[in-house]
C-alpha cells in the first residue's frame, strides 16, 4: 500500500510518489548449502545442481519510501545508532561505498547496480520498524537489499518482477564483500515458501502451495558460530573429490538433498505435517553424518543439545538447523497453534530468542482482474457518452468519484499490487486520458483535497495493465483474455457492475483472500438473497465447512423459484433454506484459466463463454470454496439498482 505526500512539481503537476513496503526476512526449510554448491556445475558437470525451499518469515524489515535527487537511508531506529548514508545517484560513488563493507554496503551495492542499469534518479527509505533479527540466520541483509531494489522498481516503474527484483538485490549485495548465498533473496516472494534451483550460474524459482496450516518456530541459539570458517571448510570439498569426506559433502548436497526436496515438497502441497517434519529430522541425520565430518565447526554441542530435548521434541514433528548449521539458529514444526505457542514460551524461558512462522494454504494474492469491456446497453443512452465504469457515486470522503476509482481504492487498500483491466478496441484512449494529466489552469483550479485524489489517480496507472477485447464473447472470454497476466499466480476477479462496502475494519476484498489462503481452492464469494430474486443471479448451493465458507456442491445461473426451493437450498443452524448468489468477487487458480483455454482454444463454440462452467469444472475436479462476506455490495449495472447505490452507498458511508 502507499500514501501520497502534499509536494507537486510547479512545472509539471505531478506528485511525489511514496509508498510503504515490507520485505521479510527467509528460513531456509531444506537445502542449505546446495545454492553455492550448485554453482560448481560450471566446473564440475557431475555435480548435481541445488535445490533448496525457502520462505519469507513473519518478522522483516518496514520503510517509507520517495523519490528523491539523492540516495539517501535514514532511522530513528537504536540499532542505526543515529547514523544515515546519502549519496548521489552515481554508480563509482556507490561502488566504493559497497566494497567498504558494513550495514550501508548492502543499500549502496543495489544502489549501484541500479544507477548502472538504469537511468533513474534516487530515493529517499526511512527505515521505520524492523523486528527481524541480526546474524540469526533469516537474511536480514537480503531483506534490505530487496527493500532497496523493490523502492527503485516502484518509484520509478521499472517493470521488474518478482525475478527482477531478487536478481537486482543479488547482484547488489555481491558487490559487498559479504558474498551472500543465492537462496537468501527468496523473501522478495513474501510470506510463503519457494522452490529454487541452481544449476550452474542459472538461478530459478517459483511458488510453492501449501496444503494445510503449519507452525514453525525458530530460535537464536544465543551460541555463536563461525559462518566464514564453515563455508570455506566445505568449499575445499569442491570441484573435485578428493577423499571419502569430500564425495560424502557432494553426496550430502546433491543426490541427498535432490531426494529430501522431492520428498519434502510433496509433503508440503499434501499438508503432511508429521511427515515433513520426520524429514527434516532424516536430513538433519544425514547432514551430520555426511558433512559435519569436514568442518569443527558443525560439531555445534548447543544445536544438537536443542534437538535432543525431549520437552521439545514432545511439542514438534521434527527439527533441525539453520543456514550454514552450526551453533547459529534452530527451526521446528511444532503439532499445532498450541505447542507453537508453549514451544516459544519454553524456548524464550531457557535463553533463546524464538520467532514463529505460520504457513497456510494458497498463495497470497497481488493481482486483481476487472472485465470492463462491456457496452453498458441496459443504461444508453448515458453510456453513449460515459462508460457504464465512469459514472459518479458519492464516496465515504464526500467527493464525487468514478465508480472505477472507488473499485481500485479497494484493490489498493487490500494489498493488491497489479490489476488488469479488459476494455474494448476502441476505448483506450479514454482509459488513459482519465489516468492522464490535466491542463495546468485546470490544476491550479482545484481544491487542496481534489489535488489529492489527482495524484492518487495519476500514481495508480503504474499499477494497471489494459488488455484489449477485440470481440465480445462473454464474460468467459473476458477473463480468458487475461490468463498470460495471470500467470500460474492466483488473482482476485471483481465484477465491473459491483461496488462494495464492509462492515468490518478488513475490506471485502481482504476478507475474501484471507479466506483463499486458508482453503487453497479457487473461491467465490456469495451473499444471501430472497427465493423470489432467485431468478436474477448465479445461485450457489453446497454444504457449510464452518461459519461462512461452504464446500460448493452445485452452482445454477438464474434458476426458477421453483428449481431453486427444491434443489439450492441451504439449511442454517435452524434448519430453514437460504438461497445464496454470487457476490461478485472470485478468487481465480491456474485450474479456472485451464479449464477457460481447454473451452475457447480447443472448442468450436462460437458464442458466449461462461465462468461458470469453467468454475463448475474446477469444481469437480479438485473442489470450490465459497465464502460470505461480511459486507455488503452495490449494483450499478442497471438503472434503477444504479440510482438506489448512488443513494445508499454515500449514505450508508456517511452514517457511519
Amino acid at each position: 500500500e502507499y500514501e501520497e505526500v502534499e509536494f507537486v512539481n510547479a512545472n509539471e503537476s505531478e506528485s511525489v510518489k511514496q509508498y510503504k513496503l515490507f520485505v521479510p526476512g527467509r528460513l531456509c526449510l531444506f537445502g542449505e548449502h546446495s545454492d553455492w554448491a550448485g554453482l560448481y556445475r560450471t566446473v564440475n558437470a557431475s555435480i548435481r545442481p541445488g535445490q533448496a525451499i525457502v520462505t519469507g518469515v513473519e518478522q522483516g524489515i518496514y520503510a517509507d519510501v520517495e523519490e528523491s535527487d539523492l540516495f539517501e537511508v535514514t532511522s530513528s531506529l537504536p540499532f542505526y545508532k543515529g547514523q544515515s548514508f546519502v549519496s548521489r545517484m552515481d554508480q563509482k560513488s556507490l561502488m566504493e561505498e559497497a566494497q567498504k563493507g558494513g550495514f550501508f554496503s548492502y543499500v549502496a551495492g543495489v544502489a549501484s547496480y541500479i544507477s548502472e542499469n538504469y537511468n533513474v534518479r534516487g530515493v529517499k527509505i526511512n527505515v521505520t520498524a524492523m523486528d527481524l533479527p541480526i546474524k540469526s540466520g533469516l537474511s536480514s541483509s537480503a531483506a534490505i537489499c530487496v527493500l532497496v531494489a523493490r523502492a527503485f522498481n516502484r518509484i520509478y516503474n521499472l517493470q521488474m518482477n518478482v525475478k527482477g527484483e531478487m536478481q537486482a538485490a543479488f547482484r547488489g549485495e555481491q558487490r559487498t564483500p559479504s558474498r551472500c548465498g543465492r537462496l537468501d533473496q527468496a523473501c522478495a516472494y513474501g510470506i510463503k515458501p519457494v522452490l529454487m534451483k541452481f544449476d550452474g550460474s542459472e538461478i530459478d524459482s517459483g511458488e510453492l502451495s501449501v496444503g494445510s496450516t503449519m507452525y514453525w518456530v525458530i530460535a537464536n541459539l544465543m551460541a555463536g558460530k563461525d559462518t566464514i570458517k564453515i563455508l570455506g571448510d566445505l568449499n575445499k570439498c569442491y570441484p573435485f573429490a578428493q577423499n571419502d569426506i569430500d564425495r560424502s559433502v557432494q553426496e550430502a548436497f546433491g543426490a541427498d538433498n535432490e531426494r529430501f526436496i522431492s520428498e519434502a515438497v510433496k509433503a508440503l502441497e499434501e499438508g503432511d505435517a508429521p511427515r515433513l517434519g520426520q524429514l527434516m529430522n532424516e536430513w538433519q541425520a544425514n547432514f551430520d553424518k555426511k558433512v559435519m565430518p569436514a568442518s569443527t565447526e558443525l560439531v555445534a554441542p548447543v544445536l544438537h543439545r536443542v534437538l535432543s530435548d525431549e520437552n521439545i521434541k514432545a511439542l514438534t514433528y521434527g527439527g533441525k538447523g539453520v543456514g550454514s548449521q552450526g551453533d547459529g539458529s534452530v527451526q521446528f514444526l511444532a503439532k499445532d497453534e498450541e505447542c507453537a505457542v508453549k514451544l516459544k514460551d519454553y524456548l524464550t524461558g531457557k535463553g533463546m530468542e524464538a520467532f514463529s512462522l505460520t504457513l497456510r494454504p494458497g498463495q497470497s494474492i497481488r493481482k486483481a482482474i476487472i472485465p470492463l469491456a462491456g457496452y453498458g446497453t441496459r443504461e444508453f443512452p448515458a453510456t453513449k457518452c460515459v462508460k457504464k465504469c465512469f459514472l459518479p457515486i458519492l464516496d465515504s470522503d464526500g467527493n464525487l468519484k468514478p465508480a472505477l476509482l472507488i473499485m481500485l481504492d479497494e484493490l489498493v487498500k487490500s494489498g493488491i499490487e497489479e490489476i488488469c483491466l479488459v476494455i474494448g478496441e476502441d476505448e483506450l484512449d479514454e482509459f488513459e486520458n482519465f489516468f492522464g494529466a490535466i491542463s495546468k489552469e485546470y490544476y491550479e483550479s482545484l481544491a487542496v483535497e481534489k489535488k489529492a485524489i489527482l495524484k492518487e489517480i495519476r500514481n495508480l496507472r503504474s499499477n494497471i495493465t489494459f488488455v484489449v477485447q477485440k470481440e465480445r464473447h462473454g464474460f468467459g472470454h473476458a477473463v480468458w483474455l487475461c490468463r498470460d497476466f495471470a500467470g500460474d499466480d492466483p488473482v482476485l476477479l471483481l465484477l465491473g457492475d459491483f461496488l462494495y462496502k464492509s462492515n468490518t475494519l478488513k475490506t471485502c476484498c481482504t476478507q475474501v483472500m484471507d479466506a483463499f489462503v486458508e482453503r487453497g481452492k479457487a473461491l467465490v464469494s456469495i451473499e444471501e438473497v430472497p427465493l423470489h430474486k432467485v431468478s436474477h443471479y448465479g445461485i450457489i448451493s453446497g454444504s457449510w465447512l464452518e461459519k461462512g465458507v461452504m464446500e460448493v456442491a452445485r452452482m445454477v445461473e438464474k434458476p426458477t423459484e421453483d428449481y431453486a426451493k427444491e434443489y439450492l437450498g441451504v439449511c442454517d443452524k435452524y434448519h430453514d433454506k437460504k438461497y445464496y448468489a454470487t457476490f461478485g468477487q472470485y478468487v481465480l487458480t491456474k485450474d479456472v484459466f485451464d479449464e477457460l483455454d481447454k473451452e475457447i482454444s480447443e472448442g468450436e463454440y462460437e458464442g458466449e463463454y461462461q465462468l461458470t462452467t469453467a468454475l463448475d469444472s474446477v469444481r469437480e475436479k479438485k473442489g470450490l470454496t465459497a465464502y460470505v462476506p461480511d459486507g455488503k455490495s452495490f449494483d450499478i449495472g442497471l438503472p434503477r439498482t444504479y440510482y438506489e447505490t448512488f443513494l445508499e452507498f454515500g449514505k450508508l458511508k456517511e452514517e457511519e
